[in-house]
C-alpha cells in the first residue's frame, strides 16, 4: 500500500497544508487543504474519506471535492464519508445546511448524490475495498479518532489530533506498528495551551512515545507554520530509542499489503 501525504501542517502559510493522506488512489483520510493539489482526475478517483474528527482543517475539502467531482463521477456510488456519528451531526448542522455549503448528500439529486455518509465506532474495522483501516481512539475536544492502516506484516498509524492518550498506546500494544504518526503542535513553552486544546508538545510526547514498546519510524504531524525548527529541535534534544523525523508534505510512506 501507498499512503502519500498531501498536508500535515497544523495550519495554513505558504508551504503548509493541512492534514491529508491519500491511500493508493481511492481512500482519503482526512480532508483538509492538502487535497488541493490533487488533479480534477485523481479527486474524482477517492471512492472513501475517513475523517478524524470535525475541526476545520480536517474537513474543508469534503465539501469542495464533491463540488469539483460531480459531473466527473456520474453514474457511480456517492462518495462514502466515514466518520463518529457525531462528526457526522457536525457536518449536517454546521457545514453542509445550504447556508455555508450545499447539501451534496442530497445533490444532483436526492436519489444519486455525491456523498453519502457512513458512521462507524472506535475499535470498529473497516474494510475497504480489500484495505482494512481499524478507528482507534483519540483524546480531543471534539469527538476524535485516529486510524490504523493494517498491512501484512506492520500497521501504519494515525493518530489524529490528541493530548495524551492511555487507551491508544493500549491498543497499540496489541499490534505490530510499523510506523507512528503523531501530532506535536505546540512547542514547550505552550504546555498550557497544549493541554487545553487536546494537543501535544514535545515534553508530552516524550512521555507518550515510552508507551510505544517497540522501536519505531515516527513522524511528527500538525506542528504549526513556523514552529518547525523550534519542535523538532526540542524533540531532537530528547533520549528515544524510535527514529523521529518531520513528516513532509509529498512525502509517501509504503505499507506491505
Amino acid at each position: 500500500m501507498q499512503i502519500r501525504v498531501l498536508g500535515c501542517s497544523g495550519s495554513i502559510a505558504a508551504g503548509n497544508r493541512t492534514t491529508s493522506f491519500l491511500v493508493d488512489g481511492s481512500i482519503l483520510i482526512d480532508a483538509g487543504t492538502g487535497v488541493g493539489d490533487l488533479t480534477l482526475d485523481e479527486m474524482a478517483a477517492i471512492d472513501h474519506i475517513l475523517i478524524s474528527h470535525s475541526h476545520l482543517d480536517h474537513v474543508l475539502s469534503i465539501g469542495l471535492l464533491a463540488d469539483s467531482v460531480t459531473r466527473r463521477r456520474e453514474g457511480l456510488p456517492p462518495v462514502q464519508v466515514h466518520a463518529l456519528p457525531q462528526t457526522i451531526a457536525a457536518l449536517r448542522t454546521h457545514i453542509f445546511n445550504g447556508v455555508i455549503w450545499p447539501d451534496f448528500t442530497r445533490l444532483p439529486s436526492v436519489a444519486h448524490p455525491v456523498l453519502a455518509f457512513e458512521p462507524y465506532a472506535v475499535g470498529q474495522v473497516l474494510d475497504l475495498e480489500g484495505r482494512r483501516i481499524e478507528v482507534l481512539p483519540a483524546a480531543h475536544t471534539v469527538p476524535a479518532v485516529g486510524f490504523a492502516v493494517l498491512g501484512s506484516s506492520g500497521a501504519w498509524v494515525f493518530t489524529g489530533d490528541t493530548g495524551p492518550n492511555a487507551a491508544l498506546w493500549q491498543r497499540l500494544a496489541e499490534l505490530p506498528v510499523s510506523m507512528l504518526v503523531i501530532e506535536t503542535a505546540f512547542r514547550d513553552e505552550q504546555l498550557d495551551l497544549a493541554r487545553r486544546s487536546g494537543h501535544l508538545c514535545p515534553q508530552q510526547l516524550e512521555v507518550e512515545l515510552k508507551f510505544l514498546r517497540q522501536p519505531t519510524d515516527v513522524y511528527i504531524t500538525h506542528i504549526k507554520p513556523g514552529e518547525m525548527d523550534t519542535v523538532m529541535g526540542e524533540i531532537a534534544a530528547q533520549q528515544t530509542r524510535h527514529r523521529v523525523s518531520a513528516l513532509q508534505t509529498g512525502q509517501v510512506l509504503h505499507l506491505a499489503s
